[in-house]
C-alpha cells in the first residue's frame, strides 16, 4: 500500500432517520475501520448543523476507543477557539489515560458553526488562536513563566501526557506553526480548494522533530464515495451535491436522498455552487477512487490519506469504506 488510509467522519444525518441512528452508525464504521486496517479515525466538531451529529468529538472518541481495539482514534478536530486551553488538557489526557497510544488530538482554529450559534458557545474567535494553543502547550508542559498567574496551576490527571498533537489547516496559515512546534499537520483538502501542496511544503521546512513526532507527518483529507461501477457512484454522490447546494444557499436540512437530489430543480445559483465545489470530491468505482487519491497524495506530498464519505444509505457508506480497503489491499 503505498500510503496509510484514514477516516474522517462527520457522523451525517440522512432525511428519514434520527440522530440516534446516526450516532449508533458511528460506532458501526469504526468497528469496520478497526476491523478493516484503517490507521486512525477522527471526528469533526461541528455545531447547529442538522446533517452532522458530531457536536462533541470526544465523547464519541471514548465510546469508539471503547468498542475498537488497534485503530487511533481522535479529534479533527477541536475548534480551539470554542474551548478553554486547561479544559481541552484535562479532557484529551483523560481520553489519553483511558486508551494509552490510540489516542490523537487535532486542533483547529475554526469555529465550525454560524456566527449566533459561535457566540452562544462563547467562542473567542480565531484571532486569539496562537494565543490559546500556547496557552494549551504551556499548560501541558508546565511551562509558564514564574510570575504568571496560571503557573501553580495543577493539571490533572497527572502523570499522563497529551496524546499527538495535529493542526489542521484548510489554508495553509497553521502548516509553518505546526512545523516549528514539531507537531503533525492535517490539511483539509475535503472542502478547501486552496492547493495542499504548498502548505505541507512550508510544514516540512520548519519541521523541528519533537517527542511525539521524530519526523514530520503530513495528512491529506480528502473526500471519496465508492461504489461498484462508476455510474453508480455518480448517483449516490448527488446527495452530497444537494446538501452543499443547500447549505451554501441558507437552506439547512439532513443529507438528503440521491433521489430527491436526481428530481430536485436546481436553481442556477446551486448549479455554480456545485460546479465549484464537486472538482474536490472524488466519486467512482475502486479503481477511479484509487488512482485519484494516488495522485492527489502524490502530487501534495502527503504521508497519510484521510477520508470522509458524503452518502444517504448508511449500508452504501460502509461498502465504500470497505470498497476503498480492498482496492488498497487493505483487510482483516
Amino acid at each position: 500500500m503505498p500510503f496509510p488510509l484514514s477516516i474522517l467522519d462527520l457522523a451525517p444525518v440522512s432525511d428519514g432517520t434520527s440522530t440516534e441512528t446516526a450516532l449508533a452508525e458511528v460506532g458501526r464504521l469504526a468497528r469496520l475501520g478497526d476491523e478493516l486496517g484503517y490507521t486512525r479515525l477522527w471526528y469533526a466538531e461541528h455545531h447547529g448543523i442538522p446533517s452532522i451529529a458530531s457536536s462533541s468529538p470526544e465523547v464519541l472518541i471514548a465510546t469508539s476507543a471503547a468498542r475498537t481495539s488497534r485503530i487511533r482514534v481522535g479529534s479533527g478536530g477541536v475548534m480551539l477557539p470554542n474551548h478553554v486551553p486547561l479544559r481541552v488538557v484535562e479532557t484529551y489526557r483523560t481520553l489519553n489515560g483511558l486508551t494509552p497510544g490510540r489516542i490523537d488530538l487535532g486542533i483547529g482554529r475554526a469555529g465550525g458553526s454560524d456566527g449566533r450559534t459561535l457566540a452562544a458557545l462563547r467562542s473567542v474567535g480565531g484571532e486569539y488562536f496562537s494565543q490559546e494553543l500556547a496557552e494549551l502547550l504551556a499548560f501541558e508542559a508546565e511551562g509558564f513563566p514564574d510570575d504568571h498567574p496560571y503557573r501553580t496551576v495543577r493539571v490533572v490527571p497527572e502523570q499522563i501526557s497529551l496524546p499527538p498533537i495535529f493542526l489542521l489547516g484548510s489554508s495553509g496559515a497553521s502548516a509553518e506553526a505546526a512545523g516549528q512546534l514539531g507537531l503533525g499537520y492535517s490539511f483539509a483538502a475535503h472542502f478547501s480548494p486552496t492547493p495542499a501542496a504548498p502548505a505541507f511544503a512550508a510544514y516540512r521546512a520548519a519541521f523541528r522533530p519533537s517527542p511525539a513526532f521524530p519526523l514530520p507527518r503530513a495528512i491529506l483529507a480528502v473526500s471519496a464515495l465508492v461504489a461498484p461501477t462508476d455510474a453508480e457512484a455518480q448517483f449516490l454522490s448527488g446527495s452530497q451535491a444537494l446538501s452543499w447546494a443547500l447549505f451554501h444557499s441558507g437552506e439547512i436540512r439532513k443529507l438528503v436522498s440521491p433521489d430527491a437530489a436526481a428530481s430536485h430543480p436546481y436553481t442556477e445559483h446551486q448549479r455554480r455552487i456545485i460546479e465549484a465545489q464537486s472538482p474536490l470530491w472524488i466519486v467512482g468505482s475502486p479503481g477511479t477512487v484509487r488512482a485519484a487519491i494516488e495522485e492527489r497524495a502524490a502530487s501534495s506530498g502527503a504521508d497519510e490519506v484521510m477520508v470522509t464519505t458524503t452518502v444517504w444509505d448508511y449500508e452504501h457508506r460502509l461498502r465504500s469504506y470497505r470498497l476503498l480497503a480492498e482496492v488498497f489491499g487493505m483487510g482483516p
